[in-house]
């Protein structure tokens, strides 16, 4: 059976592996563990414990029919009132909960895939407590994952030039053998600066892809993001994702040339984002796969979700057609 590797985490990755399940492949998820926004800060500062949203959307991604649709909508349901714990959700607390009764966060994320029979492997890329870091072009830096996400103005406008981690942390060896024995390896979408990158600059994790017998697949987002990738078309996403995985070893990438509506674009001109614009005739080495990712449903977000959100996603089962003929 053909192995998949996702590497992301976020929404963008929860809509990978949703397709993907539904074919006979062996997948993997390679989770970035630098979130510190919404429930994650909670997890983080108050239970001492890695960040578990991301974790938990691809939990239920890959969760196979046996747990009833009551317990998928539980893992993901997110407390709208009550006192320290609005904005929470019940997966992340299920999580902590197992963490203290086992003793091991590493355990309680097997126990919760084995409560929710998934059909696949969940994997942190480090095990270590570590902080995103953003440098501006303007020179200053930024600690944090959720205040690289949303910035103030004044560094919203501005160009990251460089990310890393604070203090440097170690992949996770599961997820260095994962990526060893790959077919395919997709990054992204997702936030480029705060969902898909971040797992690069932890140490082995670039270096692992660069030498795998696989194929590296970028799916392209969408829509640019403000404060992150202002005005970025798809030439300056490759551009970035080579800086940090190194010239040549994008195999595949790929494009959305499917409308996307009016309505939509409406709304991202509010929060500053428009179409990434396709100007990737000049690639050479990396082939280029266009068709219409696009899906039809806009994302409505529970009210208790204080974070932005996209609005306009990938159709998962569009994305897996075209990953799993690469294969």
């Amino acid at each position: 059976m053909k192995k998949i590797v996702v590497i992301g985490g976020g929404t963008g990755t929860y809509t990978v592996l949703t397709g993907l399940k539904k074919y006979p492949v062996e997948l993997s998820a390679i989770i970035s563990m630098m979130d510190s926004g919404g429930s994650n800060r909670v997890i983080r500062d108050e239970f001492g414990l890695l960040p578990t949203s991301d974790l938990r959307q691809c939990m239920v991604a890959l969760s196979s029919e046996k747990p009833t649709e009551i317990v998928r909508k539980l893992f993901t349901y997110r407390y709208n009132a009550g006192t320290g714990i609005t904005g929470m959700t019940f997966g992340n607390l299920f999580m902590a909960a197992l963490t203290d009764i086992y003793g091991s966060q590493e355990k309680a994320i097997e126990k919760t895939c084995e409560f929710l029979d998934v059909q696949g492997k969940i994997i942190p890329v480090t095990l270590e407590n570590t902080n995103l870091v953003a440098l501006y072009e303007n020179e200053k830096q930024v600690l944090g994952e959720h205040a690289i996400d949303e910035p103030p103005e004044e560094l919203a406008r501005l160009k990251i030039v460089h990310i890393d981690v604070f203090p440097k942390a170690k992949a996770n060896p599961k997820a260095v053998k994962e990526i060893k024995d790959a077919d395919l390896i997709i990054l992204g979408p997702g936030d480029l600066y705060t969902s898909v990158l971040p797992n690069l600059v932890i140490d082995g994790i670039a270096d692992s892809i660069a030498k795998t017998k696989g194929k590296v697949v970028f799916v392209m987002n969408l829509m640019t993001r403000w404060g992150q990738t202002n005005n970025y078309t798809a030439y300056d996403f490759l551009t970035e994702m080579e800086t940090y995985l190194g010239k040549g070893n994008v195999d595949f990438i790929l494009v959305n040339n499917g409308k996307i509506p009016k309505k939509a674009i409406e709304w991202y001109k509010k929060v500053k984002a428009k179409p990434v614009k396709d100007n990737l005739n000049r690639v050479t080495k990396t082939r280029v796969v266009r068709t219409n990712f696009v899906d039809n449903e806009f994302y409505q977000k529970p009210r208790s979700d204080k974070l932005t959100r996209s609005l306009v996603r990938h159709d998962s089962d569009k994305l897996a057609k075209v990953i799993n003929s690469l294969l």
